[in-house]
């Protein structure tokens, strides 16, 4: 019996290029599901990605209309196709690096214009297609092949970035909060809004092997400890936030 999503998949493309423990193959099913939940065509959507690990989640394995660009420039690329054919449902999926680093620019004037895009950064706070370096969201004093003392730069909160740009909708969320990421995805396809969301994504491969080799499992359970509902975040001490990040919708 053939599972539900294979009818979305270029199946020929399979097994997926993502390492063991990766979140990237988790958002790739929650992005699909939503799709599926919706009952919206496959055929009316265009996927937008950059370059890095999380670029290959639409391309080469949704059976749709897909865009492989250029490094950092996804958002200029669903900009374009948007404004072309408006009825289209566009979304852009990529990485921290690809979407803060060199496509930052593009990101904060997306939001800026409030145009109806979808957004997804899958967050795996690293450079993980080119070796493990450092990038814009990699947590400070974490340990990378190019902070091999510890990063001693300050991440960007992307959700605070975008908001503060004007995006419509944003929200935040983790591989290991499925169903929440599932409902995000849908409230995001469905707002005639700039849409942003922040999926948390573990890298054991590089992040797990720089940081006291922590494995995919013990990862996820990171993901439980220190990312926490919003309202709950709300009410801590500014003294205590320092070692937990909010999850939930910030602007809707």
């Amino acid at each position: 019996m053939q599972h539900p999503l294979a009818k979305y998949l270029r199946l020929k493309v399979f097994p997926n290029p993502f390492c063991a423990g990766c979140g990237h193959g988790i958002l790739l099913t929650a992005i699909l599901r939503a799709i599926d939940d919706l009952q919206q065509p496959i055929e009316d959507f265009v996927f937008v990605s950059g370059i890095g690990c999380a670029a290959w989640i639409p391309s080469p394995h949704f059976a749709a209309d897909t865009l492989h660009t250029l490094h950092g420039r996804a958002v200029a690329y669903a900009t374009g196709v948007k404004i072309q054919n408006p009825k289209l449902k566009v979304m852009v999926v990529s990485g921290d690096g690809d979407l803060a680093a060199i496509g930052g620019n593009h990101l904060i004037h997306a939001a800026r214009r409030n145009l109806d895009l979808t957004v997804i950064c899958a967050n795996n706070q690293v450079y993980g297609m080119t070796g493990g370096q450092r990038g814009p969201t990699t947590p400070l004093d974490c340990y990378t092949t190019t902070s091999p003392l510890g990063n001693d730069e300050p991440p960007f909160d992307l959700c605070r970035l975008v908001e503060g740009a004007g995006a419509g909708y944003v929200a935040r969320y983790t591989a290991a909060q499925i169903h929440l990421l599932i409902k995000s995805i849908k409230t995001a396809l469905t707002n005639p809004h700039f849409s942003f969301i922040e999926a948390i994504s573990p890298c054991p491969t590089h992040i797990g092997k720089m940081n006291n080799s922590l494995t995919a499992a013990e990862m996820f359970r990171d993901l439980k400890q220190h990312y926490i509902p919003l309202a709950k975040f709300s009410k801590l001490p500014p003294k205590e936030r320092k070692q937990f990040k909010p999850t939930g919708e910030f602007v809707k």
